[in-house]
This record gives C-alpha cells, sequence and structure tokens, in this order.
C-alpha cells in the first residue's frame, strides 16, 4: 500500500537506540512532592501509606516488564535496573522511559485510594523519568549504594528534625538550625538524649528503602530471609503465598520448572552479601 504524500515527515524522526550490551537504570521521580505531601496530608516524617503505594505502582511495573530485575525505592523515587541483555522495545530510549515512567504514574493514581482511602486526590501526581547507561557491575552496584545511601541520609536529618518539631516544640526554622553543620554521630545523640530514641529501631523500611528483586524459586520448602517484608502477599495459590514468606527450596526426588517471582525486601544493598546471593542480577 502506497503511503501518503504527508509520510516524509517521519524522516525527522532521530532513532535514539541505548547503546548495546550495557546496562541499564531508570530513575522515576515524583514531581513537585513537597507539595503534594503538604496538600494530602501525608504523616511526617514518613507516611507508611504512602511508600506502600509507591511500592505497589514499583511492582506492576516489575510484573509488566519481565528484563527488570531489580528495583530501589525510596521517598519519591524509584530505580529500576534492565538485565544486560535487554532488547526491549529493540533498546528505544523514549519508548522505555514513556513507557515504564506512564505505567508506574497510572499504578500509582489508579491504587492511590486502596492505600489513603480517607484522602481524597486533589489533583493528579506526575513523574519525571531518566535512563542511565552503565557499563559494568560495578557502576551498577556504586549506583544503588549512592542511593541506598542518599536513604539513609536523608531519613535521619527528617527523623532528627521532626522529632525536634513535634516532640521537642522547635519551629521549622529553630529545627533546621539546630541541625545546621551537624554530622551523623550528633544526629543520633539528639534522638537518643533528648527523645530517647535508637535510630537502629526505627522501621528498615524508612532507614534502608525498598528493594524488588526478580527471585528464582521453586515449591515447596520454605526458608526464611533476613530483610524480608510483610508486603509480600496476596499471591493466587499456595505455592505463591509460600513464595512470600522467603526462598523456596526443591522437594527431593522431583523435577520442578523454575519460577520466578517479584518480591519485597528492607535490606542492605551497599554490602556484598546481597549480591553475592544474588549474582545473576548482574549477569546477561
Amino acid at each position: 500500500m502506497t503511503g501518503s504524500r504527508y509520510e516524509y515527515v517521519k524522516n525527522f524522526e532521530l532513532p535514539d537506540p541505548i547503546l548495546p550490551g550495557t546496562f541499564m537504570v531508570l530513575r522515576i521521580d515524583g514531581r513537585a512532592f513537597h507539595r503534594l505531601s503538604s496538600e494530602h496530608g501525608f504523616v511526617k516524617p514518613n507516611d507508611e501509606r504512602a511508600l506502600e503505594l509507591m511500592d505497589h505502582a514499583a511492582r506492576d511495573v516489575m510484573n509488566e516488564f519481565k528484563d527488570i530485575v531489580l528495583a530501589f525505592g525510596e521517598s519519591d523515587e524509584y530505580s529500576f535496573l534492565f538485565r544486560k541483555s535487554t532488547s526491549l522495545y529493540n533498546r528505544r530510549h523514549s519508548k522505555i522511559l514513556t513507557t515504564v515512567t506512564s505505567l508506574f504514574t497510572s499504578s500509582y493514581v489508579y491504587n492511590w485510594s486502596r492505600y489513603l482511602p480517607n484522602i481524597a486526590l486533589k489533583y493528579p501526581p506526575t513523574f519525571d523519568g531518566r535512563i542511565v547507561v552503565y557499563p559494568s557491575p560495578k557502576e551498577v552496584r556504586d549506583y544503588f549504594a549512592w542511593r541506598q545511601a542518599d536513604t539513609h541520609i536523608n531519613n535521619l536529618y527528617n527523623a532528627v528534625f521532626w522529632a525536634l518539631v513535634q516532640q521537642g516544640g522547635e519551629t521549622t526554622a529553630n529545627a533546621h538550625s539546630i541541625l545546621r553543620g551537624t554530622v551523623s554521630s550528633q544526629k543520633h545523640e539528639i534522638l537518643h538524649s533528648r527523645f530517647g530514641i535508637n535510630y537502629n529501631s526505627i522501621s528498615a523500611r524508612f532507614r534502608k528503602g525498598s528493594v524488588f528483586v526478580r527471585e528464582r524459586v521453586q515449591p515447596v520448602s520454605v526458608v526464611p530471609l533476613e530483610g524480608y517484608s510483610g508486603q509480600n502477599k496476596a499471591y493466587k495459590d499456595v505455592s505463591d503465598r509460600a513464595t512470600s514468606e522467603g526462598i523456596l527450596l526443591p522437594q527431593k526426588g522431583k523435577k520442578v520448572k523454575l519460577r520466578f517471582t517479584v518480591l519485597l525486601y528492607h535490606c542492605d544493598i551497599i554490602g556484598d552479601v546481597f549480591w553475592d546471593q544474588r549474582p545473576n542480577i548482574l549477569q546477561e
């Protein structure tokens, strides 16, 4: 079929393939979420309902795109790691970026009332996205270490800041002034000496962020994992429910087809243990 005489305009479209043989990380950030959290009355310093909503959107993304092997979320952002060999959308930058960001945003809006049932959404939340390409596993690990370190830094500051305001009676200006120039150990001391709070007793979700991993599992024996999150629930059958409690070991004497499922943890991803236990994340 002959194209129309207007079809020449397609020649102005530029190809935008992502370099093959590289890792790509897609990071989604909430746009103007300070305003969103304020206008919708999010709990300070952390609103677990809002974080669970972010986790739900991230899980939807990972369930849709099987080449995403790892995701890390904190506050209003999520980072997704694609397997090195992915050929999703022929590695077209714009197609991958817009589709993933769109799915995350639509899931966030669609599931809002599930996690915040008593708070009417006043206007549409929006997210921006970017894709960064990394040449080797070292840069990938350093990227996720950077994001988790940022989680700790921000959460420690916010924990002390809001303790000063909510429990200490300080104004927000005074709280910022008290914390200006302080180092981590001094913030820990303020929490402990003034408010009796041990920072390490604060939920790991807030201190370490959310880690989604595409785990390879087999029915039927269960071995609980350190860092397991109770959010791994609502599965279809018995074997699915079992995967929510840990890694499944194969039954002896039976040939079982390997399955993959997406599990949520709140665990350390800066050290070697996480990566050594999951070498497949950084393989082809």
